[in-house]
């Protein structure tokens, strides 16, 4: 299983790349190497429609990709819009849903391996409740600096998301 924290993922390729036009499905299978896909979740948080039309448009076309990709689920968080446009929003609930996701799909029995891509330490905790229920995680992580050395001690298998490595996942 793949968990993937949207709002990581699309600030790293910005970060990294200078572009964000990454085929999440071509990736995935990259992750997986020879492993079979059990499904793969994606967890991002829904612009305000009032707030910020245009974007709003962009992200429900980028949303319905996202759902065409078989055994794709896509689970949203909320943005928190306070004093807008002064202050940025701010996400919701949507790490504690992958959180949440990895373990309970773990207790299940549901997967041998979870592939995560994101890169704070809010995740350490669950990572390493997920290894002690007796299986393997690996983090896919963007360069070293801005993601977290917890992850890395805790994760059983980093993979290193470089240039290289993503080369034939763009669109």
């Amino acid at each position: 299983m793949i968990f993937i924290d949207g709002s990581n993922l699309y600030h790293s390729l910005k970060n990294h790349f200078n572009r964000a036009d990454l085929d999440i499905g071509k990736f995935c299978r990259k992750l997986l190497r020879k492993r079979q896909l059990i499904r793969i979740y994606y967890y991002n948080a829904r612009v305000g429609q009032k707030q910020e039309p245009e974007l709003y448009k962009q992200q429900q076309a980028f949303f319905s990709g996202i759902k065409d990709i078989p055994y794709t689920e896509l689970r949203l968080g909320r943005l928190v819009y306070t004093n807008w446009p002064s202050v940025p929003p701010y996400e919701k609930g949507t790490d504690v849903q992958l959180a949440t996701d990895m373990l309970v799909h773990s207790f299940k029995n549901n997967y041998d391996v979870g592939i995560l891509v994101a890169g704070d330490n809010d995740f350490a905790g669950a990572v390493q409740a997920v290894k002690d229920n007796g299986k393997h995680v690996e983090v896919a992580l963007f360069g070293k600096q801005g993601t977290s050395q917890q992850l890395r001690a805790v994760a059983d298998m980093v993979v290193p998301i470089t240039a290289k490595y993503i080369k034939e996942c763009w669109k």
